[in-house]
């Protein structure tokens, strides 16, 4: 409890301080001293409230328009994965078949070799773009997944490495 009058005590006499201060000063002072305090007030209100505020404001079209273009991919995505669900299981010669018509229009710059219920797929130098495709189209006709893939990149921007798959159903 003295602890409280005494902060009381200090604040009183601190207040009596600055009345006496500024009675002290002619009016010519009191005004600038009004202005000097009258602009700081209102560049701290502008820099803690108002520019955050703008801001943020000029920022939220933009965001807005980002956050709409993932929510439109996702969809997509969600709606490719419901396509790729629905799609009946193909017999494993016939996914082995198309994948290997696929690999044969990639040419020399691609391998395939059949294990069992995956297929090791070896590039040299392929193109990244014709790669992109070329597994979307696999994904899609033979509906196989890649499990793993070791790839470099060369300095002709192609690939060089190995790309394991599994058929569909398989883990």
């Amino acid at each position: 409890m003295s602890d409280s009058r005494a902060g009381q005590s200090v604040a009183s006499n601190a207040r009596q301080a600055v009345k006496a201060a500024w009675a002290a000063r002619t009016g010519r002072e009191r005004q600038a001293l009004a202005l000097a305090a009258a602009v700081i007030g209102a560049y701290l209100l502008w820099a803690v409230a108002l520019a955050p505020a703008l801001g943020t404001l000029r920022q939220a079209p933009a965001q807005r328009a980002a956050l709409e273009r993932q929510m439109e991919h996702m969809q997509a995505l969600a709606a490719e994965a419901q396509a790729l669900r629905a799609t009946p299981p193909l017999a494993a010669a016939q996914a082995q078949a198309l994948l290997t018509a696929a690999v044969v229009r990639l040419g020399d710059k691609a391998r395939l070799m059949l294990q069992g219920d995956r297929a090791v797929l070896t590039l040299n130098g392929l193109d990244g773009t014709q790669l992109a495709l070329w597994l979307a189209e696999v994904r899609a006709a033979a509906r196989v997944r890649v499990i793993e893939a070791q790839l470099n990149r060369t300095p002709q921007g192609g690939y060089t490495g190995s790309v394991v798959l599994a058929f569909s159903g398989q883990r």
